[in-house]
């Protein structure tokens, strides 16, 4: 996995598919990467909160990432981790469930696509 660092990578995947859930909301897009590859995002608005409530949102949606996207992540895909208020508070193992019920929602649509 490599990471989304410039603002137009962003705003490239902004523009593809989401999926929302209480604690967190994940864009994803066909990227601009191999086809074995996968990258992504992560960002905390400063509705959020201050740097400190930011930056502790942005680590647990970084582990929830690495643990998921080799599981749930379409390889060829760029994915965009935004935080909600709630992700910094919410439960480890309820925030794992957002990330993996986002994922395979995400995943549904490529698949089908596929297939035609």
């Amino acid at each position: 996995m490599s990471r989304l660092l410039v603002r137009r990578d962003f705003l490239y995947v902004a523009q593809g598919r989401k999926a929302v859930r209480s604690g967190v909301v994940i864009q994803a897009r066909d990227g601009h990467c191999p086809d074995d590859a996968i990258r992504v995002g992560f960002t905390a608005t400063r509705k959020i909160g201050n740097a400190v409530i930011r930056n502790r949102a942005k680590r647990r949606l970084r582990e929830a990432a690495r643990l998921l996207l080799p599981l749930y992540g379409q390889a060829g895909n760029d994915y965009v981790f935004v935080a909600r208020v709630t992700t910094g508070k919410k439960a480890w193992l309820r925030l794992l469930d957002d990330v993996q019920s986002a994922l395979q929602t995400l995943a549904r649509p490529a698949s089908d696509d596929k297939d035609d």
